[in-house]
């Protein structure tokens, strides 16, 4: 029994209201508490495993840090992916209380519809799919206000209930930090034949500080890392389209961080107005800015990110029971 990620009201297993409390609503150990019966393994782990064997790489997008750009990076990966159209991309939003891919992908006024093989996504191309939790609001000003069981449930259902189809990468934008819904991802997908996680990051130890926490947290429930991605490198004028240092040390942290760890720095993401401006209307800047510095770095973290996962020839990245040793 899951008991790290029950609500401070949880009755507890061997009482006799278990799984009946207004507490349990959403819980992902409602129906076994309710049965009275003792756990054994999620059944819905190997299910999800089955939805997903037609996915070939799941890539999660972390940091550990808030604000720095987790979601622009993971939108604008995605279309970067998709750029070759000989690719099929899915993108799922698991920030449950602050979900921003809607509007990043121009789909706020979208809802998720049901067919006879589950939720179907939205379509920003042929070969560009999303989900996200933004899709189940009546508003974009709504707040979530969803204790930890609830939010896992959720993200369990976006992975066992979505009718993704046939996917070279799947791309998840994960919440900051280090807890509740990182530890569900890691376990759910945990039978999936290759998951693996890049690090967004600033040039600012501040952000480095966090990050640390999150290759930490990487190597405990044994998940592979691809690199990171340093976004806010520098400042580029709208005018001169020259880039300037904003951040007094630079890069020399992030650096330092890649040796030491050595993981590779994947590129370096410009503070762009032009990246900014797309994804604040919902548009791709390879649509309108192609020409932008970002543009460019972008497609050059899509291509490093591809030829890291050619390179892997297919050894297994998904997270081991690790995850089952860190909750008990």
């Amino acid at each position: 029994m899951d008991t790290s990620r029950a609500p401070e009201a949880c009755p507890g297993v061997a009482s006799t209201k278990a799984g009946k409390e207004s507490a349990c609503a959403g819980c992902p150990n409602q129906g076994v508490c309710a049965s009275g019966k003792s756990a054994g393994p999620d059944p819905d782990i190997a299910e999800i495993g089955r939805k997903l064997h037609t996915v070939k790489h799941i890539l999660l997008i972390l940091s550990g840090k808030g604000g720095v750009g987790k979601s622009t990076v993971s939108s604008n990966l995605a279309r970067a992916l998709a750029q070759n159209e000989q690719n099929s991309v899915g993108l799922l939003d698991i920030d449950i209380c602050g979900p921003s891919i809607p509007t990043t992908m121009g789909l706020l006024d979208e809802q998720v519809h049901q067919s006879s093989s589950g939720w179907s996504p939205v379509y920003v191309a042929d070969n560009l799919a999303v989900m996200s939790c933004g899709f189940l609001l009546a508003s974009a000003d709504d707040a979530v206000i969803w204790r930890g069981p609830k939010k896992n449930g959720l993200i369990k259902q976006f992975l066992r209930d979505v009718d993704w189809g046939q996917l070279d990468y799947l791309i998840i934008d994960t919440p900051p930090g280090t807890s509740d819904e990182h530890l569900s991802i890691v376990q759910y997908l945990k039978n999936h034949h290759s998951v693996r996680a890049v690090i967004v990051t600033t040039p600012q130890e501040l952000a480095l500080l966090d990050v640390r926490k999150q290759l930490d947290f990487c190597a405990r429930v044994d998940l592979k890392m691809i690199g990171f991605v340093v976004n806010m490198s520098g400042f580029v004028c709208p005018k001169c389209e020259k880039e300037s240092d904003i951040f007094s040390k630079k890069l020399h942290g992030v650096e330092q961080l890649s040796k030491e760890k050595q993981l590779p720095i994947l590129g370096h993401i410009p503070l762009d107005p032009a990246i900014g401006k797309a994804c604040d209307n919902g548009e791709s800047c390879f649509d309108v800015a192609p020409n932008s510095i970002s543009a460019k770095v972008l497609l050059e973290i899509a291509n490093n990110i591809e030829n890291s996962l050619k390179s892997a020839n297919g050894v297994n990245g998904g997270a081991g029971d690790t995850v089952e040793a860190m909750e008990q």
